[in-house]
């Protein structure tokens, strides 16, 4: 592996930092390591199991620190990961895009085990450094870290911004959002920078956007690559109730209108960067969807409008066309198709050539930069 965690093109200042804020310093005796090979999660306790849990504490893997908000008990895993240590490479990715200077005031949002705000402190200096975490018991686990590390950064309790400390030059965030909290554009000064995984709702995959506040108090900038992260509690979306789009379990509803399309789900859902489904759900707001397995080589996925009650289905298959039903005052496989053939039609743009502009009100527009600029 070359470079800081395998990231290259670290400098050397970042390089003294990791190598004086050890993440071991900051995670808990008990954590659930992720293993992206088989897409599930161990258990290690330190106080059973000393060398592995030094083992896997330097492995550039997620660490999950809390389930279920808190309210899980015992060692096996809960049912929602809702507090973690993020991939150490994910964070130098993070820190390099946020190009963070000494003498910077920042935010970092999302304090979790409270080793990005150290490494955030030991570059710019505890008191330029503010942070914000929603869980009040991590909170105060964070700041005892930090305290027993030497830094007396404040770690306050929040959902969304400080503006006691404001302005600041950068604003940092480590959970997924679909609406930029207005706060965080307020409090950032012209030319501050905001890095902010963004979710669409559509896609599991995600994408850091970085974006600089300007003179007219609006916040733009591109997206910078694609990221896995936690949703905002506030902002978590409710899975649609089944029952309320398809009241009978033997009929299809009266408005159903049947097509066909050549669309396949290796190529919509199944790309293996994500981009595909991430950039349909830039363009098609507000549709979620689920799969079921129906039979050898057929998945059956529904695909539901949180705006209305409309609803499409596509039966797909291995070959040939797909089976489409859908209903509604919403064409939404229509739109999903639409979206998805758009992209295709200019070449399959990567994340990069998106961006969003955000307004303080948390209103935001999605932009596409063409092959011209």
């Amino acid at each position: 592996m070359t470079g800081l965690w395998g990231v290259e093109g670290v400098g050397a200042e970042w390089e003294e930092i990791f190598a004086r804020v050890p993440r071991a310093e900051f995670l808990p005796d008990l954590m659930w390591p992720f293993d992206e090979r088989s897409g599930g999660y161990s258990v290690v306790n330190r106080a059973e199991d000393p060398v592995e849990w030094e083992r896997q504490a330097g492995r550039n893997a997620a660490m999950v620190t809390q389930w279920d908000d808190g309210r899980h008990e015992g060692r096996e895993p809960g049912e929602v990961p809702t507090s973690s240590g993020s991939k150490p490479s994910l964070v130098v990715r993070m820190l390099q895009e946020l190009d963070v200077r000494p003498g910077h005031r920042v935010l970092d949002v999302g304090v979790g085990t409270g080793w990005t705000t150290a490494l955030l402190s030991a570059r710019v200096g505890a008191a330029n450094v503010v942070g914000v975490e929603i869980d009040p018991e991590v909170a105060e686990a964070a700041r005892g870290r930090l305290r027993r590390a030497g830094f007396g950064t404040p770690v306050v309790t929040g959902d969304g911004g400080w503006a006691a400390g404001a302005p600041y030059d950068r604003v940092q965030v480590t959970f997924a959002v679909r609406r930029v909290p207005g706060a965080w554009v307020e409090q950032t000064r012209v030319g501050g920078v905001l890095l902010v995984p963004w979710d669409t709702g559509f896609t599991d995959v995600q994408a850091l956007v970085r974006l600089t506040v300007e003179e007219d108090g609006l916040a733009r900038g591109a997206f910078v690559g694609t990221v896995g992260f936690m949703m905002s509690r506030p902002q978590r979306g409710g899975v649609p109730v089944h029952r309320e789009y398809f009241p009978s379990d033997v009929e299809w509803p009266d408005d159903t209108v049947e097509s066909v399309t050549e669309v396949r789900h290796d190529e919509l859902l199944d790309d293996p960067y994500g981009t595909a489904a991430f950039v349909v759900g830039l363009r098609v707001p507000e549709v979620v969807h689920s799969a079921t397995a129906e039979g050898e080589g057929m998945r059956v996925v529904y695909f539901y409008s949180l705006r209305c009650r409309s609803w499409a289905v596509v039966f797909f298959q291995e070959e040939g066309r797909q089976r489409v039903l859908q209903g509604g005052k919403r064409r939404v496989w229509d739109e999903v198709e639409g979206a998805f053939r758009w992209w295709m039609e200019r070449g399959r743009p990567e994340v990069g050539r998106f961006g969003l502009t955000v307004r303080v009100d948390g209103g935001r527009e999605v932009w596409f930069r063409g092959c011209g600029g």
